[in-house]
């Protein structure tokens, strides 16, 4: 399965906010052996929204929206995503009645709060109020980022794929001078690669063996200068 993750919000294109959302359900997905594809942010804004939706909605098993739910003025997610799949608005009866069973009569609430994509599969929202929705393969959350979590787990179950395996190995030599043995650890093992460096060069290798990865490896630390983690202080 291969996904895009879309992240809804002025404030994350200007660094007002932090988009920890996205890190967050990158790692969710990659756990499950979802590939991620993509990472887009988007303005508040119900063309772009809807075109980037329409895009990845044709390209990808499926497309995570958070973002941009709720009654206020910037909040276009929901208005943008029915666009994209050419369906109006309206108040959701079974969104509706999950609010009434918390509480919530129609005078608490702006109207625009239970309106979302017709014939759309809502969900709850068991950490907020906005609820979220489901139109074919594109799962719309909220922004708030715990409202967000408690809805996605409660739909992290019809995410799936192969799931890979990692291992990283620590070396104590420049980058540039890894590249040949980068090249034919590539040749040699069914594994993908990345160098990162920092202190140290950190060569991270994944793949869906977990015995060609462990051998990966131990192959970097038999032709490279590897060094031991320090393990954290207790």
């Amino acid at each position: 399965m291969n996904a895009a993750v879309v992240t809804v919000g002025d404030e994350l294109l200007v660094g007002d906010t932090e988009n920890t959302n996205a890190t967050w359900l990158c790692d969710r997905l990659d756990a499950r052996g979802v590939s991620v594809r993509r990472v887009t942010v988007v303005p508040d804004e119900v063309a772009e929204i809807a075109r980037v939706v329409n895009e990845y909605h044709a390209e990808y098993d499926a497309v995570v929206v958070t973002g941009g739910l709720g009654p206020t003025h910037d909040d276009v997610t929901m208005e943008a995503v029915a666009a994209a799949f050419g369906r109006d608005i309206e108040e959701n009866e079974e969104a509706a009645a999950w609010l009434a069973e918390r509480g919530y009569s129609g005078g608490d609430l702006a109207a625009e709060t239970t309106h979302l994509p017709v014939d759309c599969r809502p969900l709850p929202n068991e950490a907020g109020v906005a609820p979220g929705a489901v139109v074919e393969s594109v799962y719309v959350l909220p922004g708030v980022p715990s409202e967000m979590k408690a809805m996605f787990e409660s739909v992290e179950g019809e995410f799936s794929g192969t799931r890979t395996h990692v291992a990283t190995v620590d070396v104590d030599e420049p980058e540039s001078e890894l590249l040949d043995r980068v090249a034919e650890l590539r040749e040699r093992f069914d594994v993908r690669v990345g160098s990162y460096p920092g202190t140290v060069v950190t060569v991270k290798i994944t793949g869906e063996s977990e015995a060609e990865v462990e051998r990966a490896a131990a192959w970097v630390r038999d032709h490279a200068d590897a060094v031991e983690r320090e393990s954290p202080a207790e």
